[in-house]
């Protein structure tokens, strides 16, 4: 069973659960240091994480850091030699997924029910928005002042500061959706 494998069987059951206002998209980047493999952009920000039977677990503990503070619901897809050590090294707001290998097909069972991530970082989560998108958003909260020539780092904390946490998860999903359109 291979990435692709587990991948394939990911966005099927995604699509047979999602309406069409989701936006599942693959290879999310976040704070510049990791990609989620897998991303849904709906009501909430959920990344899934894939570690099939070939992967190893020895990148797990940076995901982890940085999928907790951006997204809202993380998933551990996870293959059976792993199962063990991963429920292990994942917080308990995590969601586990098994994913099996049977006649040929890949079968993903849940093991634990995702939670919600109390501590999402604002500055991580602006790191999403493009350095423009940033800056019209504060262009509409008459707060852009000083940062319009500024670096995306300035603009993006300008942002932070100006909205809270809630806010700024609902302006980065919006964002995010209306870039595929």
């Amino acid at each position: 069973m291979r990435d692709v494998d587990v991948r394939v069987a990911l966005h099927k059951k995604l699509m047979a659960e999602h309406l069409d206002d989701t936006l599942i998209m693959d290879e999310l980047g976040l704070c510049g240091e990791v990609r989620v493999d897998v991303a849904v952009v709906n009501g909430a920000l959920s990344g899934f994480e894939l570690k099939s039977a070939r992967d190893t677990l020895r990148r797990l503990p940076k995901q982890i850091e940085i999928y907790s503070r951006v997204l809202d619901h993380a998933v551990l897809v996870v293959a059976d030699n792993h199962l063990d050590s991963a429920m292990s090294m994942v917080p308990d707001w995590w969601g586990v997924v098994r994913a099996q290998g049977s006649a040929g097909a890949v079968v993903l069972e849940s093991e634990r029910i995702v939670g919600t991530n109390c501590s999402v970082d604002p500055m991580s989560l602006v790191q999403l928005l493009w350095r423009d998108e940033a800056l019209e958003e504060l262009e509409i909260r008459c707060a852009a002042s000083g940062v319009r020539s500024k670096p995306r780092w300035a603009v993006w904390n300008r942002l932070a500061e100006t909205v809270d946490v809630g806010e700024l998860r609902t302006i980065v999903r919006h964002r995010l959706k209306a870039r595929q359109l």
